[in-house]
């Protein structure tokens, strides 16, 4: 890559995360799931080396922050895990936080995807650099973008230029309406491209959803389907699906999920919801444990022959913050050295944040409302530092 080509995508990166925020706050933060690039240290309240210094960062979160609830899984180098929880399940009635309680995972679901598409890459069925007319002829196009000349890898590695749709959706369609995935494209294609492909790097759900389409042309099966098989009943993720048609609830034991329309504002329930919006994006409901241990697997090999998982772990750098963007994988360096691997999710009611190491430490922290502005954002992504560093 030339180095015009990657100051390119500085520029662009620092445009799209300075309009991110904005938009969330703005349209009630569904799928997108970036996760903010901001300073590493962490705040007063979560520095330390005591044994509970995760548990101080989520009661931190709860009492500095306002959050209702926020929950965390970590696992050591041994494999060891040990779950957290601080602040209230349901404000309504009071009820604790369940231990490892289910939560949507926005767009962690990214991973999950970009893991079915590399498989498949493994198989000969799909190629990352096949263009996207290759599996969806025409389907592509509009106001300076074209299938023909966008292709997979550019999907999965957000270098496409394709605009996102999830803006653009109003906030009660967003969290009550069906959206099939042509919809969900029918809306993106409103507007024009960002960028040419390949020149820039800019974060679109739209990738994801042509990804998702792409696996159901070549599979001849559901997304869903294909991944429960590949990988949720592979490594035996007990508590993580993708929801059915209309399923609008989250089946085991949760926190309740919220969302506050405006500063000062009451919070709201918006715990059931269909998830549509988010599908191959955004879709998926799991654990922090389970995350953990889908991530672990990842990085082991486990899931992804040698050759596809080099793939996903080729970066490209996003801004000068030192965090780059392989194929649905995101690398961040730790404050204590290193980097960690793994991908954050927004999706209405819930955020989360998280990672894995190649030396087998994971953190994965969930919270219970999408935070109106990237401070306590931070906050949520300067605990998995610490509890990755202690």
């Amino acid at each position: 890559m030339s180095e015009q080509v990657k100051a390119q995508m500085f520029r662009s990166s620092a445009r799209q995360q300075s309009g991110r925020r904005g938009a969330l706050s703005a349209a009630a933060a569904v799928t997108v799931g970036v996760m903010t690039l901001g300073a590493l240290a962490p705040p007063a309240a979560f520095a330390g080396g005591r044994p509970d210094t995760v548990q101080q960062g989520l009661s931190a979160l709860v009492r500095a922050d306002g959050l209702p609830a926020a929950l965390a899984s970590v696992t050591d180098r041994e494999g060891r895990g040990r779950t957290y929880t601080a602040g209230v399940g349901d404000l309504a009635t009071g009820s604790k936080v369940p231990d490892d309680g289910q939560v949507r995972i926005g767009s962690s679901t990214k991973v999950f995807t970009a893991v079915v598409v590399l498989q498949l890459v493994g198989e000969g069925k799909i190629g990352l650099d096949a263009t996207v007319d290759s599996y969806l002829p025409g389907l592509v196009r509009g106001e300076g973008f074209d299938g023909r000349h966008i292709t997979v890898r550019q999907l999965l590695q957000h270098t496409s230029g394709l605009p996102d749709y999830e803006a653009l959706v109003d906030d009660d369609i967003r969290q009550h309406r069906y959206l099939d995935p042509r919809d969900l494209l029918d809306i993106a294609f409103r507007r024009k491209a960002d960028f040419a492909p390949g020149t820039s790097w800019g974060y679109s759900n739209t990738n994801y959803v042509l990804a998702g389409l792409i696996v159901q042309k070549v599979t001849g099966r559901p997304l869903a389907e294909e991944m429960d098989k590949r990988v949720i009943q592979r490594i035996g993720l007990r508590h993580t699906y993708f929801p059915a048609p209309g399923d609008m609830a989250i089946r085991e034991p949760h926190p309740r999920g919220y969302h506050q329309d405006s500063a000062g504002a009451p919070l709201r329930d918006v715990t059931e919801m269909d998830p549509s919006v988010g599908w191959a994006a955004g879709q998926l409901i799991s654990t922090n444990s389970d995350v953990n241990r889908f991530l672990t697997a990842l990085l082991a090999g486990r899931l992804l022959p040698a050759a596809q998982l080099a793939e996903m772990r080729t970066t490209v750098l996003i801004g000068d913050t030192g965090a780059g963007y392989g194929l649905g994988l995101m690398s961040r360096p730790l404050s204590c050295g290193g980097v960690y691997w793994g991908h954050g999710g927004d999706i209405t009611g819930y955020e989360t944040r998280g990672g894995v190491t190649d030396d087998g430490r994971a953190a994965s922290v969930a919270i219970t409302i999408v935070p109106p502005d990237s401070a306590t954002t931070k906050h949520v992504e300067s605990l998995v530092d610490t509890a990755l560093c202690r």
